[in-house]
Parts: C-alpha cells; sequence; structure tokens
C-alpha cells in the first residue's frame, strides 16, 4: 500500500479574530479548532501520518491544550518558518519515503471525509488533487476604470487538502524562486507539473473571522456529509 501523510500547517496568529489566541487554538464545540482538523483525518484513515506544522512559539500551548483535552491522536510536530511557504516545507522534509502527501489548512475542521478520499485516490491516479467548489455568485473584475463582470463557470473556489505525489511535490518546492505563491498548488504548477481539479464541500470554510467561527458552530449542529 502507498504510503500516505498529512501535513496540517497551523502558523496563524488571532489578529483577524480580534484577540491574542491564535485562531487554531479558539474553542470550537467544546474543544480547539485544531483538534476538529486533525480529528477528522483521524477518522479518514488512523494510520495516516500526520505532521501538524506549528510555530515554535506555540509550541507549549499546544501541548498544555492536549493534555487538557486528554487528545491523543498521534502526530508529529514540526515547527513553521517564517511563512506558510517556509512552513510547508519544513513540514515535507521530514518525509523520507514517497507517496501521497496532502497538505490542508489548520482551520479547515469542516473538510468532508468524502473530499479527504477523493483527493488521495484520485492524487494516486493524477499525482495531484485539488478539491474546489463552483461560484455561486455574480462575480466582477474591477479595474482603474470601473469593472466588469466574469465567466463565473470558468472560476473555481480552491480549498484544501492539496494532495501531491510527495517526490514530485518536494522537487516543486526546491525549484521554486519566490515565496508569494497562495497555495501549494500554484507551487506545483510553477515547476511545470499538472494540476487536477476535484469536487470540495462548501462547509470546507477556512475559519479566519469571528463570523467564520459562529458559522463553523452551526453547521457542525448538523451533519455535513453521509461520513460525518
Amino acid at each position: 500500500m502507498t504510503d500516505r501523510y498529512i501535513i496540517i500547517v497551523a502558523g496563524g496568529s488571532g489578529h483577524r479574530m480580534g484577540g491574542s489566541v491564535p485562531k487554531q487554538f479558539l474553542p470550537l464545540k467544546g474543544k480547539p479548532v485544531l483538534m476538529h482538523t486533525l480529528e477528522r483525518f483521524y477518522r479518514f484513515d488512523p494510520d495516516l501520518s500526520i505532521i501538524l506544522v506549528i510555530p515554535y512559539a506555540h509550541k507549549e500551548s499546544w501541548d498544555s491544550l492536549c493534555k487538557q483535552a486528554q487528545f491523543s491522536i498521534p502526530h508529529r510536530i514540526v515547527f513553521g518558518g517564517e511563512t506558510r511557504f517556509h512552513s510547508v516545507s519544513n513540514g515535507l522534509q521530514v518525509i523520507e519515503k514517497d507517496g501521497i502527501v496532502g497538505i490542508h489548512d489548520g482551520v479547515r475542521p469542516l473538510v468532508s471525509l468524502k473530499t479527504i478520499e477523493t483527493c488521495f485516490r484520485e492524487a494516486e491516479k493524477y499525482h495531484s488533487a485539488i478539491p474546489a467548489t463552483e461560484i455561486v455568485e455574480t462575480v466582477r473584475a474591477v479595474h482603474p476604470s470601473g469593472s466588469a463582470q466574469l465567466d463565473r463557470s470558468a472560476l473555481r473556489i480552491i480549498q484544501t487538502p492539496q494532495v501531491f505525489r510527495v517526490s514530485m511535490i518536494k522537487d516543486a518546492f526546491l525549484k521554486a524562486e519566490q515565496e508569494s505563491f497562495t497555495d501549494d498548488a500554484g507551487v506545483f504548477e510553477h515547476a511545470g507539473y499538472p494540476v487536477h481539479l476535484v469536487q470540495g464541500n462548501r462547509e470546507n470554510i477556512k475559519i479566519t473571522t469571528p463570523q467564520d467561527l459562529k458559522l463553523a458552530e452551526i453547521l457542525m449542529s448538523e451533519p455535513y456529509d453521509t461520513d460525518c
């Protein structure tokens, strides 16, 4: 069986939340957001190698939260870097064997098991699998003289986990000459590898504001897929 890994990146701060507590540590339905995220991937596959990337300064806080919650899901901690690019790179460096690796935002605890399964399955076939959802609102592009409506049918909202062949995404990060990529698929594509999109789930929101946290509470009150 192919070795499978998930790198969960949790290097955010609490600035957009208006407080000093990092958003990934904020309580959601009785436990930190980040614990919900790790639980999703453990539920998908208990044998999945979980690599958690956090800033060195957050290590003590995370250990304390795990002790308080008696959180025992196995995971390896890797310290993050100056940017998300560096943090993901640090996570990739500890993977010694080839296989399939997912890269996921620590503040996306509502990814469905179906989305995770689809991403890992499709990455086996196409070497990459990026979850995406359709845009339902009208979209306009703003320019100096005004704005223009875009064809939303040709646009997608990109999510995580973004899943890749380990050897290929490692190669892509080594080749990257800039660190301003907004996601890992951009690094992969920059290296000349094709990006394969798959269907994501709309509930898979990224929690960055107090409103996002409230929405996540509501979404978690009812099952958002048949595997929850």
